[in-house]
């Protein structure tokens, strides 16, 4: 992906509502995006973007509450929607792709696909619901240079929408540096962690208590054992041991994650000097007036 620069994006409300459908533009871009709930996809399918060729993801919620993503092609995306909403219980919203100036053709949609479950399952911070990943088709030079600037502008506009699957947490960890890190040392657990602007990131090769709390609460207990069946968690030398820097929606769900059970990740989570996590971003709050 290329070097974040500034940049505008249009968004308009299709009927004057946040939650109604939306189409989304970028500047000096032929892409369009529609977004849509699955309450509103009868009305959806009479946009005309929804005609043409292109790619779309199907979101909602997965296991334990984590969030799950299924990731798809067609010539015509209005017809295989109208499959998917007859087949496919899961998802309750779905992001679409497409060219304003019919740019986009077969080969073309199906190296976004293939692109887009490539790095989902990279990153593997969502729930992946497609079972394979196709090859890239075969492109020219040309075309495969055009397909990659669709993808790097589509991958701007995803985190917007609150889909975060295509991002491995381990930018997140770069980007901040050494700097912003906090430890946990909580009940055996051991892991170090950066705040991000989706959550909070624990670094790999961390180390999660196995034994649980009776008090844990479901989805912290589903969550564990998702974290496991993915192979973020590792058993090891009498830990869970993070496999890959993995970004959480909360410090608290990560701090519930290490420590089997219920905390204050806010406090839970300390600097090296032994500054909480919420003295740090209280101290942020009262610095900016």
């Amino acid at each position: 992906m290329m070097s974040p620069q500034a940049t505008s994006i249009r968004l308009f409300l299709v009927d004057g509502t946040p939650d109604g459908i939306r189409i989304i533009e970028k500047s000096n871009w032929t892409g369009v995006a529609v977004v849509a709930g699955r309450s509103n996809l009868v009305s959806a399918l009479l946009r005309d973007e929804l005609s043409r060729p292109g790619v779309y993801v199907l979101t909602g919620p997965g296991k334990s509450g984590s969030s799950r993503i299924y990731i798809g092609e067609a010539d015509i995306l209005r017809d295989r929607l109208k499959q998917h909403a007859m087949k496919k219980d899961f998802w309750t919203g779905f992001v679409a792709f497409t060219s304003s100036n019919e740019g986009l053709n077969k080969a073309h949609v199906r190296y976004l696909e293939a692109s887009l479950i490539k790095l989902a399952n990279s990153a593997n911070q969502w729930e992946v619901e497609n079972s394979t990943t196709p090859p890239l088709p075969p492109l020219s030079e040309a075309d495969r240079a055009d397909a990659d600037w669709f993808l790097n502008e589509m991958l701007v506009i995803y985190p917007i929408l609150g889909i975060d699957a295509f991002e491995a947490a381990s930018k997140d960890v770069v980007l901040q540096g050494p700097d912003e890190e906090y430890v946990l040392s909580q009940r055996g657990a051991r892991a170090r962690g950066i705040e991000v602007p989706e959550g909070f990131v624990v670094k790999q090769d961390s180390c999660a208590r196995i034994a649980e709390v009776n008090s844990i609460q479901a989805y912290l207990h589903d969550l564990r054992q998702q974290l496991i069946d993915r192979g973020v968690l590792k058993q090891e030398g009498g830990y869970y041991v993070f496999t890959q820097d993995y970004r959480f929606a909360s410090p608290s769900t990560a701090a519930g994650v290490l420590v089997g059970g219920p905390v204050n990740g806010r406090t839970a989570w300390k600097t090296a000097e032994g500054n909480t996590l919420k003295k740090i971003q209280d101290t942020r709050t009262e610095a900016s007036g």
